[in-house]
């Protein structure tokens, strides 16, 4: 993992095993998830793609100009990492048209295979599926059952929450530019840049909370204060009793920390404090996220793989998993190994 997620603690110690992850792009596999069946007709043609190192904007791009359309009038549901196989649907407006034939667009993709089409009555939005599942080779390790360990120990108690690298840009370029502009050094009118640093702000606070109470020992442990959420309710921890530490133990409910807004924190007591205490060592991203007018969200401190399943095999560990929409692998294999410095003519690690 890069230098940028060093700032953040890790929860079972720093891996004390090297290896490398997507050597190869068959060595990171991606399946999405929408969650859901489209209703067989409507105005929406849906496209699901296998991709091999290739770009989800650039497919996209490539996709509009084979069915006639402007790239604005193809969707996703998620943008997938580069260096890697993925497979996920993509929507194309064709109100009144037929499907189109995607021949010639797949002779000159080769790095891209049409696995299916259907029809649907809406688009797909950034955020329209229940999550991904991956398959990691994590390949070249001097330490395997060191990987294994932790692998055990995870499937128990799970990761931290974290973003990923990924949301932050290269070397954190994101963050950088997200304080510069709370800081009024420029102006950002061009509105993916603007999400871009927003995320980045808000992701970043998040992440410096988590590592707070990892290095505190409070990632398990319910404070006074604290904003519990789960499936079907959620409360304030008005006082830590047995009944709320059960609940969180067996999953029920989740300790959550800050998706930082514009309006005032729900959390009271000592985890407000302990919250407020920690963003403000950041005056210029908060300043940003609420001169912006964001409005505040939880986000689980803890995140647990489901369908988890590993394999060595010699020096590599073969390992899958499903994690809900917005949750990050690397959250996962941040815990597992240090990726080693990658060398001349390498990929770097991400689709954005």
């Amino acid at each position: 993992m890069s230098d940028v997620m060093d700032n953040f603690n890790w929860l079972y110690g720093k891996p004390e095993c090297q290896g490398r992850i997507k050597v190869q792009p068959e060595h990171f596999v991606v399946n999405e998830n929408l969650g859901f069946d489209f209703a067989g007709t409507g105005e929406h043609f849906m496209v699901k793609i296998r991709k091999t190192g290739e770009n989800t904007k650039y497919v996209v791009n490539e996709l509009a100009k084979a069915c006639g359309v402007k790239s604005r009038d193809v969707s996703w549901a998620g943008l997938k990492d580069r260096h890697a196989v993925t497979e996920q649907w993509l929507s194309v407006h064709l109100p009144g048209k037929p499907d189109p034939d995607l021949t010639q667009f797949v002779a000159e993709h080769p790095g891209v295979e049409v696995l299916e089409t259907a029809r649907h009555d809406k688009k797909l939005r950034p955020g329209d599926l229940i999550g991904n599942w991956f398959q990691l080779r994590l390949s070249e390790l001097d330490k395997p059952q060191d990987v294994i360990d932790r692998l055990e120990q995870i499937k128990l108690q799970g990761v931290p929450n974290y973003f990923g690298e990924q949301r932050f840009g290269h070397h954190g370029n994101n963050v950088v530019k997200a304080r510069a502009w709370g800081n009024d050094e420029f102006r950002v009118r061009d509105k993916s840049k603007r999400s871009f640093y927003l995320s980045a702000a808000r992701s970043w606070l998040f992440n410096m909370v988590l590592s707070s109470r990892i290095e505190q020992g409070l990632v398990n442990t319910v404070m006074a204060g604290d904003w519990l959420l789960g499936e079907n309710e959620h409360c304030v921890a008005e006082s830590v009793t047995p009944e709320l530490e059960a609940k969180v133990t067996c999953g029920e409910l989740a300790i959550t920390a800050p998706m930082m807004g514009d309006n005032a924190l729900p959390t009271t007591a000592d985890a407000e404090a302990m919250e407020m205490a920690v963003v403000e060592q950041e005056p210029l991203l908060l300043k940003l996220i609420r001169d912006n007018r964001m409005r505040h969200e939880r986000r689980s401190l803890l995140l647990k793989p489901q369908q988890m399943e590993w394999l060595q095999e010699g020096d590599d560990v073969v390992v899958s998993f499903a994690l809900p929409a917005g949750c990050f692998a690397t959250a996962v294999v941040r815990e597992l190994m240090i990726e080693r410095e990658l060398e001349d003519g390498d990929h770097a690690n991400s689709d954005q």
